[in-house]
Parts: structure tokens; C-alpha cells; sequence
């Protein structure tokens, strides 16, 4: 009889909640098979067996474990087989009927008696749960809201806003997507330039990549840039790595990766650490405007929102544009607000004249 336990998870991550159990208890398992998940604050992890044979779960799906901790067991080898049905008696064979006797040949033989069929058990139906139903916050959930909380008790959290013109950068997609995706293998995307449009600004603006470690200012000289992507199970925010020496090609790559990890439960703590400024595209939902809230240490994210087709001032006449607003949360106690409009404006420059960004002017 094996144990399974918990693993290590990582430095900071002292248990996580069982979400989903992939066997029933009495299954056969093998090794490498792979037993539960196991959602943390930070990642989803799996849990494989190590052994071959019998299971016996000792903790359910929605149990707090910890690192360590028995959740089953395995009985090792393999599971015994189910005992064979025994035999059939075979049916009695019938006598021949014997003469009947002349006063009972004229009686009529009497109604064989109807066997009743057995009465199907009714459904089980569901009890309702009233005006309300009650469900276990998840470690992930509960890791948003306190680092949510603890960034507006932390920081002096301020938003600026902008609008773009996005007419020249989806005129610039329209007329590479085809040979772009030929090349390349995938499509070019929205947030390909937003991440370019962002290490420019930093360059522009260093004083925005910063992070505050206790009465410290860390000045960051490396652009690992954090895309969030919203989850079935919570906001996430896998990091893009030294996006300043990447293309246009290879960021959109590293996105459709990160995507197809989340989709799966498969992003790992490395690749949620380590970020310098947070990109957060609330547009992809509807979102009109909004106050994005920085992600800690981080000193600023970036907020992105729908296109909306909009009456606007173009050389003295009004033309109907594609426009985004952008909004830019900082913390106020390191980021002046001279620097973080100008930061803004920065973006907004290379938005609306992205082949800069291509050619590097």
C-alpha cells in the first residue's frame, strides 16, 4: 500500500484545494496515470500516481490539502478481477401433460396468472437549493482578492486616460495578415503592438519601470511584460519574456502558447513571475473604460478596451475613427503624474503610427 501525497508546489505554495479527481475510488490506476488536480493561489498542478494498482481516495474534491498531506492510497499491483458469473442450472424440462379425465376435458383450463413487471425506481429529483447556493472559494480566487485588496491599501493607485486612433494600425493589419500568417504561421494580433507600443514607452519613461521593495526603489532594465488572460477559474497573468528583443511573430507565438496552457490547467508558477508592467485588455469583453488596478510590485498596468466607432476632429472636420481609450493606473507614491501622462502619450504616438514600431524609428 503507496501513499499518495501532495509535492512540492514551490518555494511559496504551502498546499491548494483537490478540484477535480480523475479516478473513482476502487479504480485501476498505472503509473504515470494522472490522479487529481490540485488548484493552488498561483497554479493549477497535477498530481500523477507513481505506483500501479488499486485506488482509495481519503480526501474529496473541495478539501484543503497541504503540502505533504495524504489524500489516497494505492494498493500496489494490479486490481483483482471481477469474480466470473456462475453458470446457468439449466431449465427444468417440462413432463408431458397427462390424460385428462373426461369430466376435466370439459372444464376450461384456467388464466395463467400475469407476472408483474417490476416498477421502474423513480428519478431522483434534484433538491432545490433555494434563493441562494453556496460554493467554496477557490485558492486562486482567494489569492485575487487579497492581492487586489493589498494593492489599494499598499499603493497611492491613480488613473490617467488617453484615446487612440486605431485606423492605421488595423489598416497595417489588413495589409500583412495574409503574407504575415504565410510567414509566420499565425495571425498578427492587436496585442503584438500594444506590448511593442509598451517597451517603447518604458525606454521613453523608465521611471515607470520601477517596483518598490520596503523604503527601496528598484529600477528594472529588462521589459518581461505581463499579458492578463481571464480563466473559467480566475484571472492569470503570464509573463512574456525580453519582449524588447522579440518580433512582432515571435510575441504573437508566445501568446497562442500561454493561451493553449491556461486552456489545458498547464501554466506553471515560473511563468506567472518575474513581470515588469501588466498589459490588461478588458475590450475583448465590451469593456468601454475602466481603473485597472496594478498588479504588485508593479508601478503601473495598462487598461485597453473595445474599438468603438466615434465621431472625431481629423484637420478640422469631423470623421467617423475606430478609437480605444487607454487607461493608465500607476502608483502614485513612485510614478509622478507628469511621467505617466507622458507615458500614455507615448503609447498612444506608436499606436497611431505603428510602422515605426515595424522599422524601428
Amino acid at each position: 500500500m503507496a501513499d499518495i501525497k501532495i509535492p512540492a508546489l514551490g518555494e511559496s505554495v504551502a498546499g491548494g484545494q483537490i478540484s477535480k479527481w480523475h479516478f473513482k475510488d476502487g479504480d485501476s490506476v498505472k503509473v504515470g496515470d494522472v490522479l487529481l488536480t490540485l488548484e493552488t493561489d498561483k497554479v493549477a498542478a497535477e498530481v500523477t500516481a507513481e505506483f500501479s494498482g488499486t485506488l482509495t481516495i481519503a480526501r474529496k474534491e473541495g478539501d484543503d490539502v497541504e503540502v505533504g498531506g495524504v489524500v489516497g492510497s494505492i494498493a500496489e499491483g494490479a486490481a483483482s478481477p471481477a469474480a466470473p458469473a456462475p453458470a446457468a442450472s439449466p431449465a427444468p424440462v417440462a413432463e408431458a401433460p397427462k390424460a385428462a379425465a373426461p369430466v376435466e376435458a370439459a372444464k376450461p383450463a384456467p388464466a395463467p396468472k400475469a407476472t408483474p413487471t417490476p416498477t421502474a425506481a423513480p428519478a431522483a429529483v434534484a433538491k432545490p437549493e433555494g434563493r441562494t447556493t453556496r460554493k467554496k472559494m477557490t485558492p486562486l480566487r482567494r489569492k485575487i482578492a487579497d492581492q487586489l485588496v493589498s494593492a489599494q491599501q499598499n499603493a497611492a493607485i491613480l488613473t490617467t486616460f488617453n484615446e487612440c486612433d486605431m485606423s492605421n494600425v488595423m489598416a497595417l493589419r489588413s495589409k500583412l495578415q495574409d503574407s504575415f500568417v504565410k510567414t509566420h504561421g499565425v495571425k498578427l494580433g492587436f496585442m503584438s503592438f500594444f506590448v511593442k507600443a509598451v517597451v517603447e514607452a518604458l525606454k521613453a519613461v523608465p521611471q515607470i519601470n520601477v517596483r518598490v521593495e520596503g523604503d527601496e526603489i528598484v529600477q528594472q532594465h529588462f521589459y518581461d511584460i505581463g499579458v492578463a488572460v481571464g480563466t473559467e477559474k480566475g484571472l492569470i497573468v503570464p509573463v512574456l519574456r525580453d519582449t524588447d528583443q522579440k518580433t512582432f511573430a515571435e510575441i504573437e507565438k508566445d501568446i497562442l502558447a500561454y493561451a493553449a496552457k491556461a486552456k489545458e490547467g498547464k501554466i506553471s508558477l515560473p511563468d506567472l513571475t518575474g513581470g515588469v508592467f501588466t498589459i490588461s485588455n478588458g475590450g475583448v469583453y465590451g469593456s468601454l473604460l475602466s481603473t485597472p488596478i496594478i498588479n504588485p510590485p508593479q508601478s503601473a498596468i495598462l487598461g485597453m478596451h473595445t474599438i468603438q466607432q466615434r465621431p472625431v476632429a481629423v484637420d478640422g472636420k469631423v470623421e467617423i475613427r475606430p478609437m480605444m481609450y487607454l487607461a493608465l493606473s500607476y502608483d502614485h507614491r513612485v510614478v509622478d503624474g507628469k511621467e505617466a501622462v507622458t507615458f500614455l502619450i507615448r503609447i498612444k504616438d506608436c499606436l497611431e503610427n505603428p510602422a515605426r514600431m515595424l522599422v524601428g524609428a
